[in-house]
């Protein structure tokens, strides 16, 4: 299961982490070739896998070994960012709902129907008033995040017949969600029961049936084969769905900034080629779905919106939220 991490013990664990980092000299270049392993619960044929896979690795090579471990082989869903902390891992995908877990402020980015598109994602991270949360994680974590990574428009994949047209109708339903306040929230929101289940373990699930259903990209889906038990899948689009680069700030700071640069532009790159693809393979999804037997349909998104931004304009979580952040977003 997906552990939530408590910002205090993260924080308090993580000291001398952040000591040793304050010590380290900026701009000091290694030796010898430094190796980047990556801790990841994706799977080896996720986009963003072979984004880094086939863009990042090549990029750096003349100083660095990118090492991926995939389908959380390394390290367990939701305990890479406290290992990077620690000093035990130099690089993972990591979420907003991870970082809402640790500082609240992120979890404006893991409100439904917020972002609109994978563009305006890539606007907002690279926005000025995102600094301050960012540099705060870099200052208290050791955690350096190098860029967005747009997963794709999540969507409700159900193995039960019964047809979802408004959130009314998901009420009893089992739904996946992982295991932070943030993506419980979602699946309440969404008017689902949902259920924490760490994403290698999803498949099992919905062939016991212990979960109804789960919510991913269309990508993910064929990915893991969720389609081969499942029944159908509901278009909410309920969040265009992110990830971030995220990099050990001690080994970031002993890199020349020559190194900086290439590493920054190889995760850049990485992660518009990964945007670019997971695009085209949602355009085409649809109907792959539909040819596996699968009914594919498009609910009621006003009832869907209306009620998700209802739920969280009204939680203790848009109290954390940075003032005027919402109208900044907007605005981009």
């Amino acid at each position: 299961m997906t552990i939530t991490l408590d910002r205090r013990r993260f924080l308090g664990g993580s000291a001398m982490a952040i000591a040793v980092l304050s010590m380290t000299p900026s701009g000091a270049a290694a030796a010898d070739k430094i190796t980047l392993r990556l801790s990841s619960p994706a799977t080896p044929g996720d986009q963003r896998a072979v984004a880094l896979t086939d863009v990042f690795a090549p990029a750096v090579k003349d100083f660095a070994t990118f090492e991926p471990h995939w389908n959380a082989e390394l390290f367990k869903q939701g305990t890479e960012l406290e290992a990077i902390s620690r000093g035990n891992l130099e690089m993972s995908i990591t979420s907003a709902q991870e970082l809402a877990s640790l500082y609240p402020e992120w979890s404006i980015f893991t409100a439904g129907y917020l972002h609109r598109d994978a563009e305006h994602q890539k606007r907002v991270f690279a926005a000025e008033f995102m600094e301050p949360m960012k540099k705060k994680v870099e200052d208290e974590l050791g955690v350096k995040l190098l860029s967005v990574m747009y997963l794709g428009r999540r969507q409700l994949n159900l193995r039960i017949d019964k047809e979802i047209k408004t959130p009314d109708d998901l009420s009893g339903v089992k739904l996946r969600m992982p295991g932070t306040d943030a993506w419980q929230f979602l699946g309440k929101a969404l008017g689902a029961n949902p259920v924490p289940v760490a994403f290698t373990e999803i498949y099992t699930a919905l062939q016991t049936g212990a979960i109804d259903g789960q919510d991913n990209p269309l990508p993910s889906d064929k990915d893991s084969k969720f389609y081969e038990v499942t029944k159908q899948i509901c278009l909410t689009s309920h969040l265009v769905d992110l990830n971030y680069l995220a990099f050990s700030k001690k080994v970031w700071d002993g890199l020349s900034p020559q190194q900086q640069g290439v590493v920054q532009k190889a995760s850049d790159d990485a992660a518009e080629s990964g945007r670019q693809k997971q695009l085209a393979l949602e355009s085409e999804l649809e109907q792959f779905f539909k040819d596996k037997g699968l009914k594919v349909y498009t609910p009621d998104l006003d009832a869907f919106r209306s009620h998700v931004q209802k739920a969280y304009l009204g939680s203790d979580f848009a109290k954390d939220w940075p003032e005027g952040m919402v109208d900044k977003i907007n605005a981009l």
